[in-house]
């Protein structure tokens, strides 16, 4: 550590190289979101957000047993990692996210949910603003 420099009380993990940084993988940064993150619900997902470091915002998507049998959960998943891809580029730098989606999250069309995911993130003020 040089002069000056500060660690955070819990850095995140190095990040994977390639196409897949835009998303948490490291069970460690998952658990610390899960436990110092401020969460916001709706009727399509549950939005975890922790301020983790400087490097880009990295989303991870939770989606349990309870939510159905596999094909649905991948099905949820794949939904889900398609609106990360189209909303990253807009996220302030820095944080770690967890989405949990809900079953209705399956019956929505895929603008109500990109309209959803925005209302969310800016109520907890993780878009850049507009220029």
């Amino acid at each position: 550590m040089g002069c000056g420099e500060e660690t955070l009380p819990f850095p995140m993990t190095p990040k994977a190289q390639g196409r897949n940084v835009i998303f948490l993988r490291s069970n460690r940064d998952i658990q610390i979101v899960k436990h110092h993150g401020r969460r916001i619900s709706n009727v399509l997902f549950n939005l975890l957000a922790y301020k983790m470091d400087d490097a880009p915002s990295r989303v991870g998507i939770i989606v349990g047993k309870r939510f159905g049998n596999a094909v649905r959960r991948n099905r949820a998943k794949r939904i889900f990692r398609e609106l990360v891809r189209q909303l990253h580029q807009d996220l302030v730098p820095g944080r770690g996210l967890l989405v949990f989606p809900k079953r209705d999250a399956l019956l929505q069309s895929r603008d109500e949910l990109v309209q959803a995911l925005r209302n969310s993130l800016e109520h907890l003020h993780l878009l850049r603003p507009r220029v």
